[in-house]
């Protein structure tokens, strides 16, 4: 499997905002929304608790390109999932990517030094381009042999677009 990064609302300010700001004329019925995110999560066995705020992962996509140069990226990856939908944390603030990273063995200085030069932005650029290039308009997607899943799905539906790609 291939992680590719994907801007799901880019335009959210490090700080956060609050779900009615980011849906904000839009008819989006956020209770029922948050509703069904948490039956998914429960059913799929992920932690998840309730949240009034989204925040800007850009800066953890950046990380995540570094994190999986040094092989440690599926581990990254839940380590920020965890951070995100069951600790409420803030996945912009450096502070919080770097407790992340020294916690699976990375330098937090060295991953505070990627974060300030942007070595890995370019890598994440590349994949946003790819998502554009494809259709992608929501997360999770899985794609593969030109067939696509969008969002969260039981493990049967997983299971056939693999065999269908010819696993």
């Amino acid at each position: 499997m291939k992680w590719v990064a994907f801007p799901l609302h880019p335009e959210t300010p490090e700080e956060g905002q609050s779900l009615e700001e980011l849906f904000r004329g839009r008819p989006v019925d956020i209770p029922s929304m948050m509703a069904r995110l948490k039956q998914a999560a429960a059913d799929a066995g992920l932690p998840i608790r309730e949240r009034g705020r989204v925040y800007n992962s850009r800066k953890a996509t950046e990380l995540s390109k570094w994190a999986e140069e040094r092989g440690v990226g599926e581990a990254y990856h839940d380590a920020v999932f965890r951070a995100y939908f069951a600790e409420g944390l803030n996945i912009a603030d450096v502070q919080v990517l770097t407790a992340i990273c020294s916690g699976l063995g990375l330098h937090p200085a060295e991953a505070e030094r990627v974060l300030l030069q942007g070595s890995c932005a370019p890598a994440v650029d590349r994949d946003w381009d790819y998502a554009r290039r494809l259709g992608v308009t929501a997360v999770p997607t899985f794609l593969a042999a030109g067939r696509a899943v969008v969002g969260a799905q039981p493990y049967e539906i997983l299971q056939k677009l693999v065999r269908l790609a010819g696993a």
